[in-house]
């Protein structure tokens, strides 16, 4: 895995760029993000391909235990994926509401991803 920053004015962004999985449980998503903050990260990039796909199922309960994480970091979250081939409604209106405040923003591309975490 390698960390790709990204400096907006004040915001120091960490893209995240790997081959392979890099959150596969919630701990891996913990520890990504403790890493990261540690480091004196304000944001994460990472892409679709990079969190299991149970992530997206949110029965599982990972999508919500690791974003609450980052809430209470106050760490913004975007990634980047294509989210069209998902039919779960549940999940649909979580993305919505989601890019709507902010905090976790799920979107096309790396550059969407800057403009929303540098707001």
């Amino acid at each position: 895995m390698e960390i790709k920053i990204h400096q907006l004015n004040d915001l120091q962004i960490a893209g995240v760029i790997s081959p392979d999985m890099v959150i596969k449980t919630t701990d891996d998503g913990l520890s990504l993000l403790a890493d990261l903050y540690y480091q004196g990260f304000d944001s994460i990039i990472i892409h679709q391909k990079n969190i299991t796909p149970d992530f997206f199922d949110l029965k599982t309960g990972i999508a919500g235990e690791i974003l609450q994480k980052f809430s209470n970091f106050h760490v913004k979250l975007a990634i980047v994926g294509d989210f069209t081939n998902y039919s779960s409604k549940s999940l649909n209106d979580f993305i919505d509401e989601s890019n709507k405040v902010g905090q976790i923003n799920f979107v096309d591309s790396v550059d969407e991803a800057l403009e929303r975490l540098g707001r």
